[in-house]
């Protein structure tokens, strides 16, 4: 007990630190309405110290491997699109989300983060925050610590019971190979819009592809929406269509957070099919050309935009659970501390 003092007071400084940072990256965001049962400070009365120690926490993770920052960043998305913002994803099981094709590229170490968080979060306050909003919170710090906007989570999502069947999760999450039409059906089918489809899109900014996902763009032919020289740095990357290597998905600046995936676009150096056709459909075109033009205006929209989506479906009141695990609901993990 000796050391919490220290600790809130080294926490205090962090935060201090950070608000030149916060303040030159934070503008007045459009904001859209809050679902029923969450709010801006919702665990300022149970666990004010919330958000330094995922911030601390994370600055030190990213130090060592700012890939992470992706990782946490495509955790969230995954859960949001399939069952809603509920911290499903976190669930293991053969028949589990992570079990299902679309997530068996989540980096475990990722996953791993989250629940290292849960635990620090619980030392510091007990067990009052959900995995579901350590998600959220950790997929903002994603954005944050890698040059991105700083905005506000709303907080008070619950923790699901049970994870989503496998034909869902397949049938919610998009695929690399989407055009547009398929990709405003699933986006619609959420309540998204055309605006929220690219400029969520635009997380592509960090993060890596792996050559299983675009090599049908080099294999057997080359695609011809893709600009040759950038093509020759796939190939180089690709020997072979089977190749288990991977690459950059925004390759000017694959680390941090900013507008040139957009700029990519534009010159045909999307890595993905679903990120280039943004650029090759004329319904979405303009707004890449937007983006690519002016970084504040897709930091705008993209707040915006992860905001409506951190929404999805939530859990809140009495709802769903706290877990004290995020990996499995609560029930089990008392049957497995009785063994």
């Amino acid at each position: 007990m000796a050391f919490k003092p220290l600790l809130l007071l080294l926490l205090l400084l962090l935060l201090i630190s950070s608000l030149p940072l916060i303040s030159s990256r934070s503008e007045l965001h459009d904001y859209p309405p809050l679902a029923d049962g969450l709010a801006w400070e919702f665990y300022d009365g149970t666990c004010h110290e919330l958000e330094s120690i995922v911030r601390a926490h994370l600055r030190s993770v990213f130090d060592s491997d700012v890939g992470l920052a992706a990782g946490l960043l495509r955790v969230f998305f995954h859960d949001c699109f399939v069952q809603g913002c509920d911290g499903s994803v976190l669930l293991t099981g053969s028949d589990s989300e992570q079990a299902s094709p679309p997530n068996r590229t989540l980096r475990p170490k990722a996953l791993q983060v989250i629940d290292d968080l849960r635990g620090l979060v619980e030392d510091a306050c007990g067990s009052v925050v959900s995995c579901a909003d350590i998600t959220a919170l950790a997929a903002r710090e994603a954005v944050f610590l890698t040059g991105g906007p700083y905005f506000k989570m709303p907080l008070g999502r619950r923790d699901s019971v049970t994870f989503a069947p496998a034909a869902d999760t397949i049938a919610s999450i998009p695929s690399p190979r989407s055009n547009v039409t398929a990709l405003l059906k699933t986006f619609e089918d959420k309540k998204l819009s055309l605006m929220d489809l690219v400029a969520l899109s635009g997380a592509h900014t960090i993060g890596v592809g792996h050559c299983a996902a675009f090599a049908d763009r080099l294999y057997p032919a080359q695609d011809s929406d893709m600009d040759p020289s950038y093509a020759k740095r796939l190939y180089a990357t690709c020997p072979t269509a089977t190749a288990a290597n991977a690459t950059g998905l925004d390759f000017r600046s694959p680390d941090a957070f900013d507008n040139m995936y957009f700029v990519d676009l534009v010159n045909g150096e999307g890595l993905l099919a679903s990120d280039q056709g943004l650029f090759g459909d004329e319904r979405t075109k303009k707004v890449v050309k937007k983006f690519a033009g002016e970084q504040k205006r897709f930091f705008r929209k993209f707040v915006r935009a992860v905001i409506k989506m951190s929404q999805l479906d939530v859990l809140t009141g009495s709802k769903g659970e706290i877990r004290r695990d995020c990996t499995v609901p609560n029930s089990a993990a008392a049957g497995l501390s009785a063994m």
